[in-house]
């Protein structure tokens, strides 16, 4: 009965659910956070995406398993109320060419009063276009060689940001990334979308890569 825990725990770890199980995981916790969940759920660009074939849809976080969270920056630190508040959904492609990805920022995320950590939005533009090439490697996975971040305009927090990203290249274990932040708008209705700030990066994949298990990607 003891082992019961640890063996459910593997369980899970070597079974993560699919892109299709994810994306019914997550219940909000408050009012609040529900109405976040529905407003990116319900958004005209959300819409669009999942009704592009070329997507998948996914919340690759909830693939962590929750004894597990505590040791993930983004999928369990980061994630809450006040925080990224709701698991970051992503749309990627098969072939690792694009990607693009809501999170909800709260204040707790703030540099400034009412302004988001620029290490904040680097970490989550680290991780995006990193979540953009993998499919185009070898082995799926890699890690970051160089990011470069530019910043054009102050994050406000208490918003949802959107990610878009693209591979530029690849080349054998190397894939070269470029994307951006920027503003959820209603594109629809004439709106432009801020471009909060853009990253360009390097990821290579390790020579051992073949023998890694992964579980979120």
């Amino acid at each position: 009965m003891a082992a019961a825990p640890a063996y459910e725990e593997a369980q899970q770890l070597y079974s993560p659910p699919t892109d299709e199980e994810t994306l019914t995981l997550f219940t909000p916790s408050t009012e609040e956070i529900a109405q976040i969940e529905k407003f990116i759920l319900e958004h005209a660009l959300t819409q669009s995406l999942v009704n592009d074939p070329k997507y998948i849809a996914s919340r690759p976080h909830l693939k962590i398993p929750p004894a597990l969270r505590s040791q993930s920056l983004t999928g369990g630190t980061l994630l809450g109320p006040d925080k990224i508040s709701v698991p970051p959904l992503q749309f990627s492609t098969a072939d690792g060419s694009t990607y693009v990805s809501f999170q909800h920022l709260g204040l707790a995320l703030c540099g400034h009063p009412g302004i988001v950590h620029g290490g904040m939005l680097a970490t989550l533009l680290d991780e995006g276009l990193a979540r953009c090439c993998f499919p185009a490697l070898p082995n799926k996975v890699g890690v970051t060689a160089s990011l470069k971040v530019d910043y054009k305009k102050p994050t406000l927090a208490g918003q949802v940001v959107v990610l878009k990203a693209e591979t530029t290249k690849v080349e054998g274990r190397k894939a070269w990334v470029k994307g951006r932040l920027e503003t959820l708008v209603d594109e629809g209705k004439g709106e432009v979308p801020v471009v909060l700030c853009e990253a360009e990066a390097l990821f290579i994949e390790p020579r051992q890569a073949a023998g890694l298990k992964r579980i979120v990607n």
